[in-house]
């Protein structure tokens, strides 16, 4: 199964930038792993948080492949232990899913456009996090499901 994972902007934040390498480096065993990053909108200042979510969608949807399974990271979604998350893309695996795809959105959060064109919409906490960060702690988490799956010891339980 192939694995993306879709964001706006770039990750700036060295601490960051090491820790996404690190579990990036540790998923290649399990499954293949791409991020693409979109760029921040130009014109973002000159915009209402309306209209940087509406452009941003534009953006990713234009990225996206009919035969690709979408989850959205959001803070209405399905929250789901770590176990959880493990059964969740064990499932997407013996389903027959070849692309799953990890929508992380830009600041402003996700339009309704997007979260209904996602297939399912994902909240890694009840808490809300920057969207640079939430990518090294999905990173985290995906390489937990992984070694759950494989009932490897990482996850203690």
């Amino acid at each position: 199964m192939n694995v993306t994972i879709l964001m706006i902007g770039k990750t700036s934040d060295n601490y960051l930038l090491q820790g996404i390498a690190e579990f990036t480096g540790r998923l290649k065993h399990y499954l293949k792993l791409n991020w693409v990053e979109l760029p921040d909108l130009k014109d973002r200042k000159n915009l209402t948080a309306q209209q940087v979510r509406e452009k941003e969608t534009e953006l990713l949807l234009k990225k996206l492949s009919a035969r690709s399974v979408v989850v959205l990271l959001d803070e209405s979604g399905k929250e789901y232990t770590s176990v959880g998350f493990a059964d969740f893309i064990t499932k997407q695996a013996n389903s027959g899913t070849r692309d799953l795809v990890f929508i992380i959105g830009g600041a402003y959060g996700a339009s309704e456009e997007l979260k209904k064109k996602a297939d399912s919409l994902l909240s890694l906490s009840r808490m809300t996090f920057t969207h640079q960060l939430i990518r090294l702690i999905f990173a985290e988490q995906l390489y937990r499901a992984m070694t759950i799956t494989r009932n490897e010891p990482y996850h203690n339980e």
